[in-house]
């Protein structure tokens, strides 16, 4: 509803045409939209605002700004610094806590007062995790291209002399002392050890066009699930939160398996960690407003399934987070660093996108993928 139409209902009752059409635009905006009256009461928030404060627009209409944010919040700084210069002020990378959905949020800020409703200030708040998939989700690619052409050299340059090493360390061994050959086996030993790392990094050089099918999200995590409770996360608690409705996915499903694996043996590797009790969520969820530009697509292309993979574990140290998805980067002392590069590959080639939202004691990889075409001449889900 526009600030206006808030004004003239209350003195002519009737809403004009123009303001009809002013509610059904903000209504439709993804960005969250406050307009605060003179003492910071909040007069209007449209659907996207809602949702960010966890609140119906009747209940945030009995409240002011400071009363739906943590103390010190800087938007009520920001607010009040409009209100001084009566002029637009923008910030950028502002954390806004919501006592509410005891979470924080990382958001750019667009404020200013409106001309002809003295008093009157606007908000429009951009999360930063939603402004920054594109960007990160084109670092990820690139990262992958990098390790398939490194593949592809190592494939050629290093698989085949390290299988003459192997060969003349089995030649030795055969005409060797006892007591030395331990030190052929050794040779033998760390040759297949290089040449798994290179089979390893040869996946991310396949570019084959993957064989798609209609697949059931929710069967490729309950397969995850089951793999992982009788594997690497028997002692972990794993939780299901599913928005059973969910339409099927345009996917691989053994690649699918692949990349939820990765996510759910992370989860488990880094609960066991915090030396707490190991919780890890699975949750779906369909959010038919998430619409992403994507590399050779004019279109923007709808991303609606969300699939969380969520840990109570001590979350990801902050050097790390810019680099999570970037190939050799790791926290395990054994590690090589693959198994994330590897999912963001595997997502990506599937059209979808891949996030991590981390902090003390909770740590959520989100996947938005797109959901499956419909057939010609029948209408989409959602």
């Amino acid at each position: 509803m526009s600030t206006a139409s808030v004004r003239e209902r209350s003195t002519h009752g009737a809403i004009p045409r123009r303001h009809i059409e002013h509610d059904l635009l903000l209504a439709a905006l993804p960005h969250p939209v406050l307009v605060l009256a003179e003492d910071d009461r909040i007069i209007y928030a449209n659907p996207a605002a809602e949702a960010f404060l966890s609140s119906s627009q009747a209940v945030l209409k009995r409240q002011r700004l400071a009363d739906v944010v943590s103390f010190g919040c800087p938007l009520v700084a920001l607010v009040e610094q409009v209100r001084r210069s009566e002029a637009t002020v923008n910030e950028y990378g502002i954390e806004v806590m919501l006592p509410r959905a005891e979470a924080s949020r990382l958001v750019d800020v667009y404020s200013g007062p409106i001309a002809d409703q003295p008093g009157l200030v606007v908000l429009m708040l951009q999360q930063r995790s939603m402004a920054q998939m594109i960007e990160r989700q084109l670092t990820h690619r690139a990262a992958a291209r990098s390790v398939s052409g490194m593949a592809a050299v190592l494939a050629h340059e290093i698989k085949n002399p390290l299988s003459g090493i192997r060969g003349a360390a089995q030649l030795l061994e055969a005409n060797i002392r006892d007591e030395d050959r331990a030190l052929t086996q050794l040779i033998c030993a760390e040759t297949d050890r290089i040449r798994n790392l290179v089979d390893r990094m040869e996946v991310f050089g396949d570019e084959r066009p993957l064989a798609k099918e209609p697949v059931n999200i929710h069967a490729v995590l309950d397969h995850v699930r089951k793999l992982a409770q009788t594997g690497f996360a028997r002692g972990v608690k794993i939780i299901e939160d599913y928005d059973p409705s969910l339409p099927a996915v345009d996917g691989n499903r053994d690649k699918l398996v692949q990349a939820f694996l990765n996510l759910v043996k992370n989860a488990a590797e880094a609960v066991e960690q915090s030396g707490e009790a190991g919780r890890i969520v699975l949750k779906t969820a369909f959010r038919p407003g998430v619409r992403l530009s994507v590399p050779g697509v004019s279109a923007r292309v709808s991303l609606p399934l969300m699939i969380e993979v969520e840990d109570n574990g001590p979350g990801v140290p902050d050097h790390l987070r810019p680099h999570l998805f970037d190939p050799f980067v790791t926290t395990k002392r054994k590690g090589a660093g693959l198994g994330l590069a590897l999912v963001a590959k595997i997502i990506g080639d599937h059209g979808g996108i891949i996030e991590c939202d981390t902090e003390r004691e909770r740590t959520v990889f989100r996947v938005l993928l797109p959901m499956q075409a419909s057939p010609p001449g029948e209408p989409s889900a959602g």
